[in-house]
């Protein structure tokens, strides 16, 4: 076989080869393939960002009373409303809009406040307790009616009038229940602030990949309508050389089935552009109705020189959701002492002081002063039982932080792995495109110069297109698992730029 033949087929030997391996990148961590991606775009490579919102819905009540579920990432509220002409959309944009407008963001904000109620409410059984009251009684009293008679006297006591102006306090003076209570209160505010916090780290890693996928998605069209231009130009020239008798029906219809299935990959690839433009749109809060176009682009950029053990090092101490974790820990041990000190005695003062009389012009100010010491006496099974569920709590707690942090580390390594897999994916696509292109012209050349039918050319064109396919695939892949390793450090909100240009 001549050159061409020899070009043909290592260029369909390496997108068979391609094909086989892509799917090792398109696993999320466990394995387990995440929701389908549009036009050939990676889909398990969206797992990161399923199981990372999963991660973020799945904390403990205790921090996350109103349990914030995975799919509130992926929805906004609405903010204005649409504007004449086309909104151009930056990566920043996209993110600023989506860091005001998330669901996610929102709903965790909420419990956040109301993480912080409780602390609050708990607060107040340490702090004076002051009421005011007045009153102004009216009575009529029958002595007989308590035994009372009194030779000579009415029993029938009045009408008389009582008025009585009185302020009251209560001091918890030594309650160490109340006071564990409110530690733990405060750490699940602090824990409750940091997953809030977490919560953008998860709406840049969310916001990130539906930008994404749309610049995937606008890469497919051009793509396509590159491979209609070329499947024009083939069926131009098959349909002249037919007219000029010099070849067959056959190669006429073959091209015309060629420009024919562009049209309809064209008219896919265009309605999964408009469908993520609009799943990014409800990310970030945009009017569905809102015309928009994306101004920044993802190229290829290497990110070298992972240490796994280095960045594990890092998310540490850079992680919310770790410090949530550890100070759910914390909260859990104050509640184990709360549990306990509900068996020691408790001392509380109380007092009033107020004015009292018949009326305000005579009236006198009276005063009492209470201090009250008490202490459970027989309650073993309550005190026990509590103990126990205090006791369990606090293990879940360093569980849940322990298997986190293993999480983490996972995170990190997948992520890594995804990257350095991706990279190279990135090298044999391009190589492959670059051949299949090769082979096309190649093709088109001996077809027009009537030394073969148009055969290779149909079949170079479709080699061509899945070369296409598989490095846009090969790219979102590469940037998305950079995007997640930023998620995995804890610096997506701050440094998501650094990963996605490289660094």
């Amino acid at each position: 076989m001549d050159i061409m033949g020899l070009n043909f087929k290592s260029a369909r030997l390496g997108v068979l080869l391609f094909t086989l391996a892509a799917p090792a990148i398109a696993q999320g961590p466990g394995g387990s393939a995440g929701p389908s991606a549009p036009n050939g775009t990676s889909s398990g490579a969206q797992t990161a960002v399923s199981a990372a919102q999963q991660q973020l819905a799945n904390t403990p009540g205790a921090t996350n009373p109103q349990q914030v579920p995975a799919s509130a990432f992926n929805g906004s509220l609405i903010q204005g409303k649409a504007t004449a002409g086309t909104l151009d959309l930056s990566l920043d944009e996209a993110i600023r809009r989506g860091m005001q407008a998330n669901l996610g963001v929102i709903l965790q904000s909420s419990a956040q406040q109301s993480a912080d109620a409780s602390r609050l409410q708990q607060l107040q059984t340490l702090l004076p307790t002051v009421t005011g009251a007045a009153s102004i009684e009216v009575e009529q009293l029958n002595l007989a009616a308590f035994g009372l008679r009194f030779p000579g006297l009415n029993p029938i006591v009045g009408p008389f009038q009582v008025e009585d102006f009185r302020g009251y306090l209560t001091q918890s003076i030594l309650n160490l229940q109340s006071l564990e209570s409110f530690m733990a209160a405060r750490h699940n505010f602090a824990a409750a602030k940091l997953t809030a916090e977490d919560a953008r780290d998860m709406v840049t890693l969310t916001v990130g990949n539906a930008y994404l996928l749309c610049i995937a998605d606008a890469s497919r069209v051009d793509a396509v309508n590159a491979e209609l231009a070329t499947s024009k130009v083939s069926l131009d020239q098959a349909t002249a050389a037919h007219q000029a008798g010099t070849s067959p029906r056959l190669d006429q219809l073959r091209a015309q089935v060629d420009y024919q299935n562009e049209q309809q990959s064209l008219i896919s690839a265009n309605n999964q552009l408009a469908k993520d433009k609009l799943a990014l749109a409800r990310v970030i809060g945009l009017p569905l109705d809102q015309l928009f176009r994306l101004t920044d682009t993802a190229p290829y950029a290497a990110l070298d020189n992972l240490d796994p053990d280095t960045a594990f090092q890092q998310a540490l101490k850079n992680r919310k959701d770790l410090a949530a974790a550890n100070e759910q820990v914390q909260a859990a041990a104050a509640q184990k002492k709360a549990a306990f000190d509900q068996q020691l005695p408790t001392v509380t003062a109380s007092g009033d002081y107020g004015d009292i009389g018949t009326t305000v012009a005579h009236s006198h100010g009276t005063f009492t002063a209470t201090g009250e010491a008490k202490a459970p006496i027989l309650q073993i099974a309550k005190t026990r039982g509590d103990e126990k569920a205090a006791d369990a709590q606090y293990n879940q707690a360093q569980a849940r932080l322990s298997d986190k942090m293993q999480q983490v580390n996972a995170d990190i390594r997948d992520s890594i792995l995804d990257i350095q897999s991706a990279a190279k994916l990135v090298e044999a696509a391009k190589s492959n495109l670059d051949l299949a292109n090769e082979e096309l012209n190649e093709a088109q050349e001996r077809f027009h110069a009537g030394v073969a039918d148009n055969l290779p050319v149909s079949q170079a064109q479709t080699t061509t297109e899945q070369a296409n396919d598989q490095y846009i695939r090969a790219l979102y892949t590469h940037n998305l698992a950079k995007l997640s390793l930023a998620r995995a450090l804890g610096v997506a909100q701050t440094n998501y730029k650094d990963y996605l240009g490289g660094k």
